[in-house]
């Protein structure tokens, strides 16, 4: 009896994580979500001229990621073509990435829209990312970003 109960659990267990579509070599933060559907950081951008917010899913480079807990990331486009970034954060701050995926490639889910961040702010990230004072000193103007609440993470 309990290897029949022991066998069902396991099954449940397997096809549950079979349609995550993450392969070994890639981790899911946050919402579980699928590679499927996910559109280029140049096209994301595109889509953004002239909006307010988007609901997307997109593929991007990780340029940086907070040094203190991991609590955002900055995302560029995968080849370099853009001159823009995206500047993520964590639906609800439910979820951390790794410290270390500066480089790798990303998959992320959610609302992509534009902000005004402050100084104030603009010289908190400086600090999370590990940049010196005089760095810091140098951030003297607001500027407005793109940015986007995540909802789930795939790390490629």
């Amino acid at each position: 009896m309990r290897i029949l109960i022991f066998s069902i659990l396991l099954s449940f267990v397997f096809l549950c994580c079979k349609n995550t579509q993450v392969s070994p070599n890639q981790s899911n933060f946050g919402a579980v979500i699928t590679l499927e559907n996910a559109v280029s950081f140049e096209e994301v951008v595109g889509q953004m001229e002239g909006k307010d917010s988007l609901e997307t899913k997109l593929k991007a480079r990780v340029e940086s990621v907070c040094q203190a807990k991991g609590c955002w990331m900055n995302l560029v486009s995968v080849d370099g073509t853009s001159d823009k970034s995206l500047f993520v954060k964590f639906k609800d701050y439910g979820f951390f990435v790794p410290k270390d995926i500066g480089g790798r490639n990303v998959i992320v889910e959610g609302v992509a829209y534009k902000e005004m961040t402050s100084v104030e702010e603009l010289r908190h990230y400086a600090e999370d990312e590990g940049k010196t004072p005089e760095e810091i000193e140098q951030i003297t103007t607001p500027v407005e970003e793109y940015k986007f609440m995540a909802t789930g993470v795939i790390v490629l």
